[in-house]
């Protein structure tokens, strides 16, 4: 276990860009969050989505502070989580850009049980309405609790980030 003193002390050197890179050595999936505000799909790119709990079924992700997706995909009470395919890269990027139309152009279908966005083309999307939201420095913890979900049957690998990169799986 770590003590305080020595916690401080790593704190304390520990600059922005050195805890990036060193955490950019741990490999994640992409995904896009996506909700409905206003009868118009919203949504971000986000690499922090995960599973945390069976019983009941949870799934959590952590979203910006400064975000201008999240606040309308929170006031709707729903989101949907599509696991994006390692051919949807551009997708991925253009989702990470801030206030742009970012469903122009792009195919999805209403989730069965939120309505919430499910993009085509992704590997899975998981369906959930907004269980808890947390503080956590300059992020938001979101904790959603699973109503629907599926794999969707795209034979495609996934969408990695290593390093500061997209990458794929090798064999």
């Amino acid at each position: 276990m770590t003590t305080p003193a020595y916690s401080a002390a790593l704190e304390d050197r520990t600059a922005p860009e050195e805890f990036r890179q060193v955490l950019g050595h741990f490999c994640s999936g992409l995904t896009i969050v996506a909700g409905m505000s206003g009868g118009a799909p919203v949504g971000f790119t986000c690499q922090s989505f995960s599973s945390l709990s069976l019983e009941p079924p949870l799934v959590t992700f952590s979203v910006g502070r400064t975000s201008t997706s999240w606040p309308p995909i929170r006031d709707s009470g729903a989101f949907c989580v599509s696991i994006l395919a390692a051919p949807q890269e551009a997708l991925c990027r253009a989702f990470a850009v801030s206030g742009a139309d970012k469903f122009a152009g792009v195919a999805w279908r209403p989730a069965p049980a939120t309505g919430s966005p499910t993009i085509d083309g992704a590997l899975a999307w998981v369906d959930c309405g907004i269980e808890a939201v947390h503080p956590g420095g300059d992020h938001l913890i979101v904790v959603g609790r699973v109503r629907a979900l599926k794999a969707a049957g795209v034979d495609a690998d996934p969408l990695l980030f290593y390093r500061a990169a997209f990458r794929g799986i090798a064999a």
